[in-house]
């Protein structure tokens, strides 16, 4: 997908890359930078909003700064799906991520978030989720992930519509 500085994403643009085994995800919200920030590194925030509307999340760790790591856990009734990863980078407005759902541990993401001041009080997230290989990408894109960031991110809207981000 190419992108153009007057194209608009008020639902997330998901898309496979052609040449890498890679995803790209292009989502724009009212809200500055700074806010998107504060809703992808403060642990409470990121609980609130990350994943399907049917699942909780329950952080075990959270240090999101360069060099920390993290775990959460989304829960569905008895039913629970760890994550974990490291951040080799976190900046002012960008995420550098590794991405890894415990149950296919061997299958670890490198994941780059970078969220573009548009003006006016809106942003845009780009985020490239880059995989070791074209299988285990399209499983990821198979696995119904576009719900969860769907879902995902109209919680993030109304956090931000109710000044609570």
């Amino acid at each position: 997908m190419s992108t153009t500085s007057t194209q608009r994403y008020t639902e997330a643009a998901i898309e496979a890359d052609t040449t890498v085994p890679a995803v790209h995800i292009w989502r724009d919200f009212a809200a500055t930078p700074a806010q998107l920030m504060r809703a992808h590194t403060d642990p409470d925030l990121f609980a609130r909003w990350i994943g399907p509307d049917a699942l909780g999340t329950r952080i075990d760790h959270w240090d999101c700064r360069t060099l920390g790591s993290y775990r959460y856990v989304n829960t569905e009734g008895d039913q629970e799906y760890s994550f974990r990863g490291t951040f080799p980078e976190v900046s002012e407005n960008r995420i550098v991520q590794t991405f890894c759902y415990e149950a296919m541990p061997e299958a670890v993401a490198l994941e780059t978030l970078t969220i573009t001041d548009l003006g006016e009080g809106r942003s845009r997230l780009h985020g490239l989720s880059l995989c070791d290989s074209f299988e285990a990408r399209d499983g990821m894109l198979a696995s119904g992930m576009e719900v969860g960031i769907h879902e995902g991110y109209a919680k993030l809207d109304r956090l931000l519509a109710a000044g609570e981000v």
